[in-house]
Order: structure tokens, then sequence, then C-alpha cells
């Protein structure tokens, strides 16, 4: 089969022409515009290195948090950039004391390298890990916010939980779940790595204790660029996962969330303040901004998702609703072992191989359930899923 067009939109990106790349989820893909702008940073970091980090790297992160604040409706001393949102919530988890006896709730939908976070936290301090069982397909939001809610006890200390699922592409119902626990005197720790660029966020009005997504996403910012939240009255329990200089500054000019977490040692930061000019290049694709570009690329996902369930004879995971970027698909079982040192589905081997499709295909929650997950940009196009769904 010929490989279908991408979108006009595509020139901006430097993507390969001979693969039909259906997998921006995973890794982001970064503009030219933005990767020339980084470049230039770059160089402007090593004409004069002492200069850069020295006098000029901490007015530059405040202009960057400020831009990434005012997406994210958050006041930028509350915001702190970390290169991703795995390490977002390791500083977190890692900052907390937990006691045994203590509950730690979390969804059977969570990143699985966040979930071995957890773990790791609850092992070292002997509390206990409650996962709350979303089986799919989901019927609505109000069934998610009931399952959690109703795994929440007096032991209960934290939830850690997706704002937009991984293996199953699912916006989750923060905004109801996050006050509930409040009130209930329980944090929570929002894992959003898809969020930022993908959804309207409003970190104030949500009130979550901490709240992390990635930058390198759905912003299209370079790799590792994230941010980390941390509403204000909880800034003195967590510290960053590198203890350096800012311990024990004696500034006071900057709060000590301020001082420890803009630098934690020689770094490239280039990433975190490209954070704007990202912002700028994803505003200026469509009339009406930001907010036009989500819409496009949900209509797109849901679009994708109706061809391929038709396709393929499955029923959809979840309402379209329940949807932002991100849409994944079940497929027949089967009871072949994943191949290569990856552990690769052969399925999705097979797409990439035989028909140049670059596609995640994941077993979740157990072997026999497996996913196909889609997640548009606008350098998509909906000829890409037909041919997605023709090779399938």
């Amino acid at each position: 089969m010929t490989l279908p067009a991408p979108s006009a939109f595509a020139a901006h990106w430097d993507l390969d022409p001979e693969v039909v790349f259906l997998n921006h989820g995973s890794f982001g893909a970064c503009p030219r515009v933005v990767l020339q702008h980084q470049h230039e940073l770059r160089r402007r970091l090593e004409r004069e290195p002492v200069l850069f980090f020295g006098r000029e790297l901490e007015g530059l992160l405040d202009a960057a948090r400020r831009d990434l604040a005012e997406l994210v409706h958050a006041d930028a001393d509350d915001l702190a950039f970390v290169p991703n949102a795995t390490t977002g919530v390791n500083t977190v988890l890692r900052s907390l004391a937990f006691a045994p006896g203590d509950e730690l709730l979390v969804t059977d939908h969570e990143y699985n390298a966040c979930r071995n976070a957890l773990e790791f936290v609850a092992a070292r301090s002997g509390a206990r890990i409650v996962t709350v069982a979303i089986p799919v397909p989901v019927p609505s939001a109000q069934a998610v916010h009931d399952a959690v809610l109703a795994a929440v006890t007096d032991r209960t200390r934290l939830l850690l939980i997706d704002h937009v699922t991984s293996p199953t592409g699912l916006v989750l119902p923060i905004d109801t779940i996050v006050p509930a626990l409040h009130a209930r005197g329980v944090d929570t720790l929002v894992d959003g790595a898809h969020a930022p660029g993908m959804l309207p966020l409003d970190l104030a009005r949500l009130g979550a204790a901490y709240y992390t997504g990635n930058c390198h996403k759905w912003l299209c910012s370079p790799k590792g660029s994230a941010l980390l939240f941390v509403r204000r009255d909880r800034q003195d329990r967590i510290r960053p996962l590198a203890i350096s200089h800012g311990a024990n500054s004696p500034r006071g000019d900057r709060s000590r969330f301020r001082l420890e977490f803009d630098f934690t040692g020689t770094d490239d930061p280039t990433p975190f303040l490209c954070v704007p000019a990202a912002r700028r290049f994803l505003a200026g694709l469509l009339p009406g901004g930001l907010p036009a570009l989500q819409r496009h690329n949900h209509d797109l996902a849901c679009r994708g998702r109706a061809l391929l369930c038709q396709r393929l004879g499955t029923d959809a995971l979840a309402p379209e609703s329940m949807l932002g970027s991100l849409a994944s698909v079940v497929l027949p079982p089967t009871d072949a072992a994943p191949v290569g040192p990856h552990g690769l589905d052969p399925l999705h081997v097979a797409l990439f191989e035989r028909h140049r499709i670059e596609v995640p295909v994941m077993r979740w929650p157990h072997p026999q359930l497996r996913l196909l997950r889609i997640s548009p940009q606008i350098y998509n196009s909906i000829g890409q899923y037909e041919y997605l769904a023709r090779a399938l």
C-alpha cells in the first residue's frame, strides 16, 4: 500500500516522511522552529557558560515559569521545572513520610513507572497500596469518581491518580475527585503526564496538593521539560531528588522551594526555556489558538477511534467525553509471546516492518487484553487512520 500523506502541518516537524507516525503520545515531537530556538539558547550558553548559569539563568527560568503558569492557571512560585512527570511523581512520593498501616490509593490504570515508584515508597515505609479497579469499558466519569471514593478509609493518606491514563487513554474526573478527597483530609498527587497542551488546566481552581505534567508531549517543547506544581501549604515537605546548593543558601529573597528546585546541579536547562516558544508556536497554528488545536486533536482522536472500532468490530472503551487526544481500542486476543529485546507485541513490530506504521500495541492489565492506542497531533490526517485500519 502507498503511504498516506500526513496533514499539511507536518511541514513544521522533522518527522520521517517514510513512517506513518501515529504515536505522538509516547514522547511527543518537537517542531523545527522550537528546536531552532533551543539551538540558539545552547549557543548562548556555550559562548559564556559562567555568565549564563551564574547570572542569567535565574531570570530566564523565572520568565519561562511565568509563561507556563499563565497556561496552567497557577502562581509561578508554586511551579518547579523537572525533566519529566515520572521525576515529578518520584519527587513527591520520596519526599513524603508514610508509616505502617497507612493506605496509598491508586487506580489499576496508573502508569507503570509511577506505580513502581509507589510500590518502592510503600515497601520502604510499610504502607499498604490499595488499588481501585476501574473496569473497561467505562460507562461514565461518575463511575470512576464513585469507585475511587468508595475505596477511601480513615487510613488513606494519599491518592496517586492519572489525569489522562496512558494505556487506556481516558481523561479521569479529577475535578470532582480531588475536592472530594480534600474534604476527607486526603491529599492527591495527580500524574498529568499528558495533560499540559492536551487539556485546559486550572491548577489553582483544582486545588490538588501536587500536580505534575510533561511539556514535551502535547506542548511540543524539547525532551526533558515538565512541570511540578506544589500547593503553597505543602511546599515545606517537598525536596528535589538531588539536594544541592539551595538547601543552605543564605538568600532571603526567594522561597526555599524556589532556591532548591531552580538549580539541582549542572544540566541542560534549555528544554525548560523553550516552553514559551513552543506555546507560541502551537497557539499560532489555528484561528482560535491552543483551545482550537485541542478541539481539533480531540475530534481526530474520536474519528480515528470510531473508524478502528468499526473495522475491528469492537466496542469503545469509554464515552467520547472521557477522551482528550488519546484513544485506545481493544484488539483480538493472542497467545503469541512478546518478541524482541524490548518486549514489543508482535503486531506492533509487524505494523512497523510491513506497513511503516508507528503505533503502540500494549497489553493491559493482563496479557489477554491487548490495546492499540492512537494519539493524534495536528500533523496527522484521517487518511493515516484509514491506512492503519486497512493494515489491521
